[in-house]
């Protein structure tokens, strides 16, 4: 599978599927968009807030231009009234996935959703849900406290109550929820890391703490210049305050606020910055637990190799690897 960094390689019958991933601001569409175009690819989103349709400025979501004529799924589908479901999108992003192979081209997710990734990307299965059951187990906890159900769970099931706090409602109630809908034990459902697709290959892109701090005010600062809080204010007329994820995303509440007449611009883009970078510590300590992802600097490399000429490389490196693996 020997590609240069000029020429687009055609898609095979055992073309990988390709997750670009890592924290927010560190250039990941912008390897995923060049990568698809060397290898003749597709991208689909794996960032929940740009699931949602209008969200565009204060998520980062690439607009037309910066899509280079690269097709692009999954961005747009959702109103900002509904709420996103990983169940849901891992069906979708499959789907994608399957019609873009389907066509001879390459798939490759991007995104720092560390979940919506892992729900694509793993053997995950997701547990149904019941809300009527869900609302009778919190009114339980309400009226007879944690401790309780938390025992009623260690007899159902040891395992889940063994790694659940005794204090943890949200958790305990879940587990009881997927317990009696299933019949199985809670812990059945947790993820493992073991990839759904074989051929999976995640490129994890990180940068110096203290570059991709600086980059995170520039950008925010670039937001609401681009019009951040006019984007805020139209999509209200659209029902933003009613959508429980989709109000609560950084850079959005805080906007809100600021409409409101709660809260300064001036302090909204600090308290935007602050929760960006906190976000950006908790997608890195996510992706970072996974052995699986190849790392790659997105900063200025020292022997001055382009990033996707890295990139490349480590796809060529996994294709050898599974090429002497087969019999």
């Amino acid at each position: 599978m020997e590609h240069s960094a000029q020429d687009p390689a055609p898609a095979s019958a055992d073309t990988p599927l390709i997750a670009v991933v890592g924290a927010t601001a560190t250039g990941k569409s912008d390897l995923a968009i060049a990568l698809a175009r060397q290898l003749d690819g597709e991208v689909i989103n794996a960032d929940a807030l740009q699931l949602y349709r209008g969200m565009d400025i204060g998520t980062a979501k690439v607009t037309l231009e910066e899509r280079a004529g690269v097709p692009h799924h999954l961005l747009d589908v959702l109103e900002v009234t509904e709420e996103a479901s990983v169940s849901a999108y891992q069906r979708d992003a499959r789907e994608a996935i399957a019609a873009i192979r389907s066509r001879g081209r390459t798939p490759i997710l991007v995104g720092g959703s560390g979940l919506y990734v892992r729900a694509v990307l793993d053997d995950i299965e997701f547990p149904p849900t019941d809300a009527a059951l869900r609302e009778r187990l919190e009114q339980r906890i309400a009226q007879e406290g944690t401790e309780v159900l938390h025992r009623e769970l260690a007899a159902s099931d040891p395992e889940a109550a063994g790694i659940i706090g005794p204090r943890d409602a949200r958790r305990i109630v879940r587990a009881l929820e997927v317990g009696a809908l299933t019949g199985r034990p809670f812990t059945a459902f947790l993820p493992r890391p073991l990839y759904a697709d074989a051929s999976t290959v995640q490129i994890g892109l990180r940068r110096d703490r203290a570059l991709l701090h600086e980059r995170i005010a520039v950008r925010v600062d670039r937001m609401v210049e681009a019009g951040l809080l006019e984007e805020i204010r139209a999509l209200r007329e659209k029902g933003l305050d009613r959508g429980l994820t989709a109000r609560r995303a950084i850079g959005y509440e805080q906007g809100l606020a600021v409409l409101d007449g709660t809260l300064d611009c001036a302090q909204a883009i600090q308290d935007t910055v602050t929760g960006t970078r906190r976000l950006v510590r908790k997608q890195d300590t996510w992706f970072r637990r996974d052995a699986r992802v190849h790392w790659l600097d997105a900063d200025e490399h020292a022997d001055g190799a382009p990033l996707l000429t890295r990139a490349l490389a480590v796809l060529e490196a996994q294709d050898t690897a599974a090429g002497d693996a087969r019999p």
